[in-house]
């Protein structure tokens, strides 16, 4: 008994949780829906599907949210199971159904379709280190290691030591160790502003496992857990590379004794140490003969060959750090007239604080601090005094603010160059070691040379130089997110000059906007950071129009920490703005996104917090659109709380609010289609209470609305006809559900919605089932399996195929 309630509230937990955030989809939706429908029938106390309340009646469930109620929640579906056999076959049905939104169904699905190869290039030059290599196989070869515990090593030194290039050494070296990949990330942690969140490591890591958007939870505990799920009997490395501290690197621990762990950092991890056994190895700087031999390899066989001492001079210049060997060997490869013997003078000269006239180098300079010498920063100088004009300018510009990674694009308007010209300059900097090529036209700096080419911005071209930097990448950026999100959802409402003459073409392809989202992931990253650079120089216009065109994005794929973190300063930008003769509407508009990000974490008082300053703002400044859509969001909220008959009165007041929008009016143009979604989401609502006549009333109104639209609107013609078959169907009607969702089928069809027509599909074969039709059952759920395994959702295709199994038994 007591492992079967573990497994029920471990059940209840996974949906009631979804519910909140919107996780698992469509088929969260449904499911959350079900377990309300249970409970609500076990407090009726009849067990049969009850026509409303009555004196008597408790009143609806509430949803579980505490441990206490989750517990009581699933103690309650047992004893409905043990009412009658009726009961007991739905409760089993939806444990059933559940058990797929929970984390370790994803991940057995994961584990079989999934070999991610995430390690970066390993370099051709790499020199030495063979004692890190035998140390960490010797961890591997121990006998005594607790059960479910990783091996763990830890490299630390300091930055330019030659970390990462040991690392991803080993773990190739050791791959056929490791069967089931590797996985890799970059946490950014030489400071903590630039730290990466775990959160969005673990993002990168589950969508690598296999784990589809909609599967994917928006808060970091649950991530971690589908996390150690997916890992869960696999054998894998994992490099957590350049960590600032041991809380970035404890979330991304698996708990497979099968997987090798490789970290590195500038810091001592003393809790990793400590908490979780990880064995510590210092990395030293190269013997002088390795250093030799790595800026021998670097520089290659092209050039005339030096005497032995003078490149044993170079070599002990550079300290021994792997950084500064190779910077002054990329310069000496790329650079002609470049000599050994100049590099080493230039090297001596800068240690001894002279430049080449032998002049004192001046106080204040980057290399100028009273303190050693600095072999990276004495690297980086001689190769900066080697660049071109161009060269050099480019390298400074870049370096304004710490970029994820520089695109071509990027440095084009960092710079003010064209893009052949930056195209050409970045290759130039990548020479000569400046910056590292890490994609197609993408760059990226060691944190090391960024701070060294940030100083040399600063003292070379001033703060204001820097700022119009700053500001041109912004510009650029917006108007790149803008239009993908434009082609993302182009029937959205929106604010902002960014949008003004976008338009659609009339023969656009029907995948153009699953590619604008692509193109809208690979940016992301450079996409927040953008965000955080214009609010950093006070560019509130930019900052809250930046976070607008990230609403497609974020909506579609989540990212719920970068999310709130973006649109916090959207929300403070958006105010200094309006104080100062910007638009005010952007104030309610980034609160209103905000709750949605909130949601995503599940989250509910901040969303609705949110949610009510958000309608304040939009209610001072008198922007009805923005107000209804507010409401509407609150309405939403209540929706995925269970709380239905104040969702209906909110869609209710939402459409109040727009009908005082008049002809010509801000917001005028977008009634019509928002209207029909509020009547959409009045006839769920009413659904969700029973209220079968009045809820296919307003269904129906929301069909014959979305039909007048100019051009239609084909996919959300498809959704009402699925809230219809979800109606009829409750209400008991199979047959007329059917009919509902054979039009559902023929709209998400036309509109090229795969995923929401294999949830039409399995839904008809619901109807199948019910009507005793088990050849039509099979063949929709067949057709959902394809729809499935087209769109890559692994987590539906096991559902489905599970189905048609006990269908086809």
């Amino acid at each position: 008994m007591e492992p079967l309630l573990g497994m029920v509230v471990a059940a209840v937990g996974t949906v009631a949780s979804g519910a909140l955030s919107g996780a698992g989809g469509e088929m969260g939706r449904r499911t959350s829906e079900k377990l309300f429908d249970l409970l609500r029938r076990g407090r009726a106390g009849d067990g049969e599907a009850d026509s409303g309340a009555g004196s008597g009646d408790p009143g609806p469930p509430t949803l579980p949210v505490t441990e206490h109620e989750r517990t009581a929640a699933a103690a309650r579906l047992m004893e409905l199971a043990d009412s009658s056999p009726e009961f007991a076959r739905e409760v089993t049905e939806w444990v059933r159904e559940a058990s797929w939104l929970a984390p370790r169904a994803v991940a057995a699905v994961a584990h079989d379709a999934s070999r991610p190869r995430m390690l970066p290039p390993t370099t051709a030059v790499f020199t030495d280190r063979t004692d890190v290599l035998a140390w960490i196989t010797a961890l591997l070869d121990e006998d005594d290691r607790p059960p479910g515990a990783p091996v763990i090593a830890a490299l630390t030194g300091p930055g330019g030591i030659g970390k990462t290039a040991a690392a991803v050494h080993c773990a190739f070296e050791l791959g056929e160790r490791f069967p089931d990949g590797s996985l890799y990330v970059d946490l950014e942690g030489a400071s903590a502003a630039t730290a990466l969140d775990p959160s969005d490591a673990l993002a990168r890591f589950l969508e690598r496992l296999g784990v589809p958007p909609a599967a994917m939870p928006g808060d970091e505990a649950r991530q971690r857990d589908l996390y150690r799920d997916c890992m869960a009997d696999r054998r894998m490395i994992v490099v957590l590379d350049n960590a600032h501290d041991d809380a970035q690197v404890v979330p991304l621990l698996p708990a497979s004794p099968g997987c090798l762990v490789l970290v590195t950092s500038r810091h001592r991890l003393g809790r990793l140490v400590a908490g979780h056994g990880a064995r510590p190895f210092p990395l030293g700087p190269l013997s002088t003969e390795d250093s030799v031999s790595l800026i021998r390899r670097v520089v290659g066989g092209d050039r005339p060959p030096a005497p032995d001492a003078v490149v044993r001079a170079v070599a002990e210049g550079t300290g021994g750090i792997p950084l500064a060997v190779c910077t002054t060997g990329a310069g000496l490869a790329v650079r002609e007239h470049l000599t050994w013997e100049r590099v080493a003078r230039r090297l001596s000269d800068r240690i001894h604080a002279h430049d080449q006239e032998g002049t004192a180098v001046p106080e204040g300079s980057p290399d100028a601090s009273g303190t050693p010498a600095d072999p990276v920063r004495l690297a980086q100088d001689v190769s900066y005094r080697e660049l071109t004009p161009a060269g050099a300018s480019l390298y400074r510009a870049i370096a304004v603010w710490a970029w994820p990674t520089v695109t071509v694009g990027c440095a084009a308007q960092a710079a003010g160059v064209g893009e052949a010209e930056a195209r050409t300059l970045l290759e130039e900097l990548a020479r000569a070691h400046l910056l590292e090529e890490v994609g197609e036209e993408r760059y990226r700096f060691h944190d090391l040379t960024r701070a060294h080419a940030r100083e040399l911005a600063a003292s070379e071209d001033g703060h204001g130089r820097m700022a119009a930097a700053v500001r041109r990448v912004a510009v650029a950026q917006l108007r790149f997110a803008a239009g993908a999100d434009f082609r993302v959802m182009p029937l959205r409402w929106r604010l902002g000059p960014a949008y003004q003459g976008l338009t659609l073409p009339d023969n656009r392809d029907p995948a153009d906007g699953r590619r604008a989202l692509a193109e809208l992931r690979r940016e992301r990253e450079n996409l927040a950071a953008v965000v955080r650079a214009a609010a950093h120089h006070g560019f509130d216009d930019l900052v809250w129009q930046l976070c607008e065109a990230m609403w497609g994005l974020h909506l579609l794929l989540g990212f719920h920490a970068q999310w709130i973190d973006t649109h916090l300063l959207g929300v403070e930008a958006a105010r200094r703005s309006a104080a100062e003769f910007g638009d005010p509407r952007a104030v309610g508009r980034m609160g209103t996104q905000l709750a949605f990000g909130h949601m995503g974490l599940g989250q509910a008082a901040e969303a609705e917090s949110a949610l009510v300053r958000a309608r304040a703002a939009d209610r001072a400044c008198g922007h009805h659109r923005g107000e209804a859509t507010a409401v509407e969001a609150l309405g939403l909220l209540h929706l995925r709380q269970w709380e239905f008959a104040a969702a209906e009165r909110c869609f209710e007041e939402a459409q109040e609010i727009l009908g005082r929008i008049g002809r010509g009016e801000d917001g005028w143009e977008d009634v019509p289609r928002a209207g029909a979604l509020l009547e959409h989401h009045i006839g769920r609502a009413r659904t969700r209470q029973r209220h079968f006549p009045a809820a296919v009333a307003r269904l129906n109104d929301a069909l014959a609305r979305f039909r007048a639209l100019p051009g239609g609107d084909s996919y959300n013609e498809g959704r009402v006809y699925m809230s219809l078959g979800d109606a009829h169907l409750e209400a008991g009607d199979a047959e007329l559900a059917r009919v509902c969702l054979d039009e559902a089928v023929k709209a998400m069809t036309d509109a090229g919605a795969g995923l929401q027509l294999a949830d039409a599909l399995v839904t008809r074969a619901e109807c199948h089932r019910v009507l005793g039709r088990p050849t039509e059952e099979a063949e929709d759920l067949r057709t959902a399996t394809a729809c499935f395994e087209e769109n890559g959702d692994q987590a539906g295709l096991a559902r489905v195929r599970a189905r048609l199994a006990e269908a086809q038994a």
